[in-house]
């Protein structure tokens, strides 16, 4: 089985949406703990719990315990997406009568804890931990906690019952995004070194602040620690805890209070607070303008693939670019499944394969059990029949399903039918298989061309720019559409692989930036436009959007 890893993403963002739909119904609630969880719950919802929405109290499911309860719009906007009640439900949360309270309550189909009192979640999973055993059941109790609960003592009274009763069990997530009600956990109590001043910057970059883990090493648990918003990371902890025996386990999720909403991104403000109607349309455009960067290891020493892998690890590519020539679809050939399998060990970070192959049908399955997260195929080399095989295979073993198109191909009108259901849409701006091209300029009205087709189509995917894409055309390619973008020459053939993607980031996010503002504009002219920037408290990103719209004269 694959990583599931753009179906946890699609999901994940559907969840996200649902959150500011019901907290603005609401007129109250908590986005910001709910977003810092997202990639958790998607992870769990959608690749690891067992579970059944049409038989909630099914004996053999795994159990998920909100302990957070605050955070219950995230869990809520998950068991939607995941099927429990329809998306429309969410539209009562906090009312009168509603199978939705504030804090999570039995009265919700899959709701496992009344989540009131913050504290008492990790002793009632203890509970149902010990009962599993003594029942000899094999499912699994997953805990979610926050780091400010952390402050009362019975967690750590807890933290000592379930390394005495040994409840390997047991999974607990720390969701440690620095913030609680009153302000930021270091000021209050805290669980890493003590920071002076507000730049939760510091506390990211500098591990040897991070004091968290030791703390609960100390206390007989089984520590992992990883980037609670990296779906990979995630999913590589859920297995190791999974095959750890006679400990529990905590995996400190290191996230980011109102993650992918950036004037609710680390802002205490947010940690209880509703969305305003008229924001919410910009809200939205966000969510759905989330981008991912992917370096392209051919542009490297293709004598030693390893070395470029591990600096796209230690440069945080989103994930790498794979590709794949055979020498007859395109003049030059690469490597195969045999080196992306010897590669695959080296990082977790998802494999986007890009097969410039000749019938791939023949292929996809030692491809996919090579390690691929992603497949993408051409349209060229396929007819519905062999693309369907393809995409129904991988569909069933969790593998992102990819079409490419080459600069002089238009979408096929066989490929219609997949359009609901692709993952990605790789639109190729230079000509395959030949290195060092340009970018092709005519690809932007291609786009254009092709993105009414797709939203016709119901096209809930990724597109993905690839072929010359530099710092100089990223920002046009975002605003085409683009989410996705490869970057051979321009990053993998800089010396600080981390740094040119934390440019190409900085350019994407201005861009992205300006097209928030001119939604902002169309909508409500400045004086929503003014609103807008008057939400971006954090740093220097108020003064930096505010100068955006004084150049487009919105101001």
């Amino acid at each position: 089985m694959g990583l599931n890893y753009y179906q946890i993403k699609k999901n994940v963002q559907s969840a996200r949406k649902l959150v500011i739909r019901a907290t603005n119904a609401a007129g109250s609630g908590h986005p910001g703990g709910s977003f810092s969880m997202a990639e958790i719950l998607g992870c769990l919802f959608y690749k690891h719990m067992r579970y059944d929405p049409k038989n909630p109290n099914w004996e053999e499911r795994d159990r998920l315990v909100l302990s957070k309860g605050h955070a219950a719009p995230g869990l809520y906007s998950s068991m939607a997406v995941a099927g429990y009640f329809p998306d429309h439900e969410l539209d009562t949360l906090r009312k009168l009568g509603s199978r939705l309270q504030g804090h999570p309550d039995l009265k919700c189909p899959g709701v496992e804890f009344c989540g009131g009192s913050l504290g008492t979640g990790l002793s009632y999973s203890i509970g149902i931990a010990l009962a599993g055993k003594i029942d000899c059941k094999d499912h699994r109790i997953y805990t979610i906690i926050g780091d400010g609960e952390s402050d009362e003592g019975q967690i750590w009274e807890a933290a000592m019952t379930a390394a005495k009763y040994k409840t390997d069990n047991l999974t607990v997530f720390l969701d440690r995004n620095f913030i609680q009600q009153d302000s930021y956990t270091e000021k209050i109590m805290p669980l890493d070194e003590n920071l002076l001043g507000d730049d939760l910057a510091e506390m990211w970059k500098d591990a040897s602040r991070w004091k968290t883990g030791d703390k609960w090493r100390a206390f007989g648990w089984n520590v992992i620690e990883i980037d609670g918003h990296r779906i990979e990371q995630i999913d590589a902890a859920i297995k190791k805890a999974k095959s750890t025996k006679n400990i529990p386990t905590i995996i400190i999720s290191r996230t980011i209070k109102g993650k992918a909403v950036e004037h609710m991104e680390d802002n205490p403000q947010w940690h209880g607070k509703a969305p305003s109607s008229d924001v919410m349309p910009m809200i939205y455009a966000e969510l759905e303008s989330q981008f991912m960067i992917a370096p392209s290891i051919i542009a490297g020493d293709m004598t030693n693939l390893e070395n470029e892998v591990k600096r796209c690890a230690t440069g945080r590519a989103d994930y790498i670019h794979l590709d794949v020539m055979d020498g007859k679809f395109v003049p030059n050939k690469t490597f195969d499944y045999i080196k992306i399998k010897e590669l695959r060990p080296l990082t977790v970070i998802p494999f986007d394969t890009h097969l410039m192959i000749d019938e791939p049908v023949k292929y996809i399955r030692e491809y996919a059990d090579a390690g691929s997260d992603i497949i993408t195929v051409h349209a060229e080399v396929c007819e519905e029949s062999s693309f369907g095989e393809i995409h129904d295979w991988l569909k069933q073993n969790q593998v992102g399903v990819g079409l490419a198109i080459n600069p002089d191909t238009e979408i096929p009108k066989w490929a219609y039918k997949f359009i609901p259901s692709l993952d990605q849409l790789i639109v190729m701006s230079v000509v395959p298989g030949k290195s060092g091209q340009k970018y092709i300029e005519s690809t932007h009205e291609k786009m254009r061309r092709i993105i009414p087709i797709l939203t016709e189509q119901k096209f809930a995917g990724c597109i993905e720019a690839d072929g010359g894409v530099t710092l100089e055309n990223v920002s046009a390619c975002f605003a085409d559409g683009a989410r996705a973008f490869v970057g051979g020459s321009a990053i993998i053939g800089k010396q600080d692989v981390r740094d040119a993607i934390r440019e190409f980031r900085g350019i994407i996010l201005q861009e992205r930036r300006k097209l928030l503002l001119e939604k902002a504009n169309n909508l409500g002219g400045a004086e929503l436009v003014k609103k807008w920037i008057e939400l971006h408290v954090i740093g220097q990103k108020q003064e930096q959007i505010k100068k955006i719209a004084e150049e487009a004269r919105y101001i």
